[in-house]
This record gives structure tokens, sequence and C-alpha cells, in this order.
């Protein structure tokens, strides 16, 4: 019999079995996370609009588990899901399929409106997975490009300061103006998700946020993120206004500044989102750099849209030419 279920603690050792061969330092680390997962069941019970930490859920066979998902809600907009971690058995792609199909249909029927993957282009058979077995549509690719024996031209560092939850909606309408727009409607976020959240303690990621003002009219015309996991590898992420010529050298030293202030030791990477206006002058500076792209992701979008309701006895016109079709 198989059964899909939310993960428990009771799960954590078949889990911890499950994984063992990702090896020492990997396994450990999603052993924590899952096991963190399992012992909070509160969480479950909450509506789509408060949840705001990752689920687990198992596929059972016989008691044997052959698979899990997690999925995480966006920081401050919730009903945009985001698939973290798929885990099965060698070579079951069913598994993997039967449950992203059932998170899909377990939190679209909750109110979420999109799901969202990454997936490493190499893998031909998970992309088949979402793309053909799933419905999932590729919107575009990001990059990592670690910035291994960087070296500037400037000695200038751009004069950021800390994000503040009042710079939301201009952060949020940077960000949305330099997707290119064939993918705004599935990539544009809103301001919420530009807030710090008040359980940015209770999640498994450290993120400080930053922004650059125009100093005449203190419009801002840069936003720069810096995330770490583990404290010892740190993705920097920008959104920049196209119509001013902020030099990258400077944003990245900035970047470098913070985190040197934190860590001795670290590794820093810069995150290439092809997504964007700039996408293409931003690959041509990391080239020049001689930097390497060690990382290319698929991001993959399944939206769901809510119909209009259609009233009774509406109004109907379809144009044909000349022709006019009208029924009441």
């Amino acid at each position: 019999m198989t059964v899909i279920r939310r993960l428990n603690c009771f799960d954590a050792p078949k889990i911890k079995k499950m994984i063992s061969y990702l090896g020492n330092e990997d396994g450990d680390k999603y052993s924590k996370a899952i096991t963190e997962e399992a012992f909070i069941m509160l969480h479950a019970i909450l509506p789509l609009k408060y949840k705001f930490l990752p689920e687990s859920y198992i596929l059972l066979e016989n008691n044997e588990i052959l698979g899990l998902i997690t999925v995480v809600p966006t920081s401050g907009n919730p009903y945009k899901m985001n698939i973290t971690r798929l885990i099965f058995q060698q070579n079951m792609y069913d598994v993997g399929k039967r449950l992203v199909e059932f998170v899909i249909a377990r939190f679209g029927a909750k109110g979420a409106i999109s799901f969202t993957v990454t997936v490493d282009q190499s893998h031909d058979e998970l992309l088949n997975l979402f793309m053909q077995g799933c419905g999932f549509r590729q919107c575009s690719y990001e990059n990592l490009w670690k910035l291994d024996n960087f070296t500037p031209q400037t000695d200038k560092i751009a004069n950021f300061r800390y994000c503040q939850n009042s710079d939301a909606k201009q952060v949020a309408k940077l960000y949305n103006n330099e997707l290119k727009n064939l993918y705004k409607p599935s990539l544009q976020r809103i301001k919420e998700e530009y807030k710090e959240p008040f359980f940015a303690g209770m999640t498994s990621f450290y993120k400080n946020r930053y922004v650059l003002e125009e100093p005449s009219n203190h419009r801002i015309i840069a936003y720069l993120s810096i995330t770490t996991s583990d404290n010892l590898n740190f993705i920097i992420d920008m959104s920049l206004n196209d119509g001013y010529n902020i030099p990258y050298d400077e944003i990245i030293n900035f970047a470098l500044s913070e985190i040197a202030c934190r860590k001795k030791v670290f590794y820093a990477f810069l995150k290439h989102r092809q997504y964007t206006i700039n996408a293409d002058i931003l690959e041509k500076y990391l080239h020049e750099r001689n930097l390497n792209c060690i990382q290319t992701q698929c991001v993959l979008v399944k939206d769901f849209y809510k119909p209009v309701k259609q009233q009774e006895n509406s109004l109907q016109v379809f144009l044909f030419g000349e022709n006019e079709v009208v029924s009441n």
C-alpha cells in the first residue's frame, strides 16, 4: 500500500539512513534540517497565509520510505511556493513525480498561485520530470559565478545602507523593472517579499540586505543581498536601475568588505539572473574579470490562474472581420 503523508519525528532515523550516501557533511546537514522540520508539527495546521517554515512529505510503500519532498513558502508571499528538496530511491522518477503532484494539489487547494523550482541544467531526467511529467515550464536560467581571486579595477566602495521595511515598495519596483517583459507575469515580486520577516531567526539561512540611494532625491537605485546558509559560502545578489551607471566593481567591493567583517575565511559567489534586462552586460563583465561560472540552474515555474466567475446571461462578443455575433 502506498501512502503520502507529512514527515514526523519517527521518520528521522529512516531518512538519515536513506541519505547517508551523500557523505558526512552533506548527510549531517540534511539530516539535521529534516529532523528539525519533523518536530515542528504546529506549523502544519496553520492556514497557508500564515505559513513560513519548510514542510516535508514522504512517500511510503509497505512502510519503506521511497521518497521525500520539501516545499517552502516565499517570505512575505506564502502563496508562492518553492520546491527546495526532492529525494527518491535510485531511478524511481515516478515516485518523484507523484510527490510533486501531491504538493501541487495540496497547496493549490489551499490557495497557492505558483510553484517554482531550480534544477541543474545537466540533469535531463529531472527536467523532464518537472516539465513533461508535472507541467512546469522553463522561464530562464540562474548562474553562480565564483569570485575567486577577484581583482577589482578600483578601490572605491559603493555607499550602501541597510535596507528597511519602508524601502520595500521601491525595491520591489526596482526588481520588477529589471525583469524582461516575457518573465514578469511569473517572476515579479510584491513589496512584502522585501520586508524583514518577524520570524527571520527561524529560517535556515542568514541574509543581509542593503540599498543604494540617489543623493539628490533619496531614490533607491540599487538593491543588494548577501545570503549564507553555512556561514562559509555567501551568495551576492543585486538589482540595479539601468538608468544609472553603477560600477559592478564598487558593488562587489562593498559586498566582500561586508562579508570580511564577519568572516576571515569565506567563499563568495555572484548570482547572475538571465531573465533581467542587463543580464548580457553583467555576463560580459564577469568574463572580462576572468571569473568562472560554477553552476547553471533552470528556473521552472507552474502557475495557477484563478478563473473569473462568469455571470449568468453575460454579454459575449465574437468579432470575425465584419461579422458580429451577440448572445444574451
